[in-house]
């Protein structure tokens, strides 16, 4: 039986900023726009950690029975070490995904119906990340559903719901955290190379190799850093974004440096307080601007 420090281990709390930046970042956008709703802030940040937490355990889980776990170097994963059960990890994922479901659902009956199809997308894209007969995070896929769901539809979602109009500054700021949210991930499998080759997983890093990885990586930051100034046309304090910059760059060294193995355990830190600082800096800043 998995302890409580093991499940929340087997949570990743690195991946966490990943939930929390899209909606910092589209309640700034919703301030500029002078229409913050703070209740469904909130909720929508509820909503985005239960999906994330729940995409975490689904992932164990599919990647557990499927053996791409065995040999992992990296954090903790609950079924591939054997510390809890496969039907258990499932069932939590599913309990999150239920969560995230009913706050979806308060979201949709007072902003639009419409949004309960998005909310289905987002938890279809959640577990058939690894899970189902052809999961298409094994067939290099992962990268775009997490720009798109934890960048675009995260940040315009939440900026949508309470402004009730999708907005330019929130199309930047969602390309800027989905870019950072995307080199997460890209991290995550740049680490994971040797593994999944042996195991048949190809993912993105697979396809692309090792040195290709590196450089996506690095051009993931430079357009997340890049969309900064494009929010600095609305307003010049969104430039407070660029304090991210120093996480980035540390981030970054140990992928431009070549290294392997638990060595890029940092560069997942450092890429999701990048995001995080980013997206907090743009929200002050177009809060300020607006």
């Amino acid at each position: 039986m998995a302890t409580a420090s093991q499940w929340i281990e087997g949570a990743r709390p690195r991946t966490l900023p990943a939930a929390v930046a899209p909606v910092v970042a589209g309640t700034g956008a919703a301030l500029y726009a002078g229409e913050a709703v703070w209740w469904k802030a909130a909720v929508c940040l509820l909503l985005s950690l239960a999906l994330q937490v729940g995409v975490n355990y689904a992932n164990d889980y599919s990647d557990g029975v499927k053996g791409t776990d065995d040999d992992r170097v990296g954090p903790l994963r609950l079924v591939g070490s054997g510390a809890a059960d496969a039907a258990t990890v499932k069932r939590a994922a599913l309990v999150c995904f239920a969560v995230g479901g009913l706050l979806g659902l308060l979201l949709a009956a007072t902003s639009g119906w419409w949004l309960v199809l998005v909310g289905v997308a987002a938890i279809a894209a959640a577990w058939f990340y690894t899970g189902g007969s052809r999961p298409y995070g094994y067939h290099a896929l992962g990268e775009v559903s997490v720009f798109v769901f934890f960048g675009l539809v995260a940040v315009m979602g939440t900026t949508y719901v309470q402004v009730g109009a999708f907005t330019w500054p929130s199309l930047a700021a969602g390309i800027g955290v989905g870019a950072l949210a995307c080199a997460i991930l890209v991290a995550n499998n740049l680490r994971d190379i040797p593994t999944d080759t042996a195991t048949g997983k190809r993912t993105l890093a697979v396809v692309l190799g090792d040195r290709g990885t590196r450089i996506f990586y690095v051009v993931l930051l430079v357009i997340a850093l890049v969309t900064v100034w494009w929010l600095a046309s609305y307003t010049p304090s969104a430039l407070l974004g660029l304090l991210a910059f120093p996480w980035a760059l540390r981030a970054a060294t140990p992928v431009a440096r070549g290294e392997r193995g638990l060595a890029l355990v940092p560069t997942l830190r450092d890429t999701g307080i990048a995001e995080l600082v980013l997206a907090v800096g743009v929200a002050v800043g177009l809060a300020i601007g607006g």
